[in-house]
């Protein structure tokens, strides 16, 4: 496996409420990916939510475009221990994605091109708390973070927002993600320090 970090270049910030415990703040924005960067066209880019029933819901790149977004303010934090203070975003909120989507789900699987998975549940992408974000900073999403859409669940590590997002498949018991079997913690609250299994 190759682990590319990038850009990191980190201090220690005195507590102010807005850093977890054993965070860093950065004014960098650093690079971490499990993997090679996935050049996606925005022609062949599509965004499918599948429910346990097997019921496919999908968007293309267009479709998404046209979907309500918002411009969404908000501190990021990775499990590697950084924080970044006040990142602006743009997308469209999972509350539109999933209004139509019946389901008896508890649990998502987000899917990523390249492959790469991440587990949540369900109620955490939900209530304004979760985005397929297409923006940062006012520019079209890089590819090194995750563009050209990206998940954005900034409540939790940085993990569980799956960059170059392609779907989310919804389940009634717990999957684990790419991360989560090889040890990473399953739900992530960073205020808890929830990095490994069992913290």
């Amino acid at each position: 496996m190759n682990i590319v970090s990038r850009g990191f270049r980190g201090r220690r910030r005195s507590d102010d409420g807005r850093i977890p415990p054993g965070q860093y703040e950065t004014h960098d924005f650093p690079v971490l990916s499990a993997g090679p960067t996935p050049s996606v066209p925005l022609d062949a880019w599509r965004f499918t939510v599948r429910t346990e029933t097997d019921e496919a819901h999908e968007w293309t790149w267009q479709e998404l475009q046209r979907l309500p977004s918002e411009d969404v303010t908000t501190d990021i934090h990775c499990v590697t221990r950084w924080s970044k203070l006040d990142t602006s975003w743009r997308g469209v909120s999972l509350d539109v994605l999933l209004e139509d989507v019946e389901t008896a789900a508890d649990f998502a699987l987000a899917h990523s091109y390249g492959g790469y998975t991440t587990n949540l549940p369900l109620e955490d992408l939900l209530d304004g708390k979760a985005w397929i974000a297409f923006s940062y900073d006012g520019d079209d999403l890089p590819a090194e973070h995750g563009g050209p859409a990206r998940l954005l669940v900034p409540h939790l590590y940085l993990w569980k927002s799956a960059k170059w997002v392609r779907g989310l498949d919804l389940f009634l018991e717990d999957e684990p993600g790419f991360w989560e079997q090889l040890g990473y913690h399953d739900y992530g609250d960073p205020w808890r320090e929830q990095r490994y299994q069992g913290d």
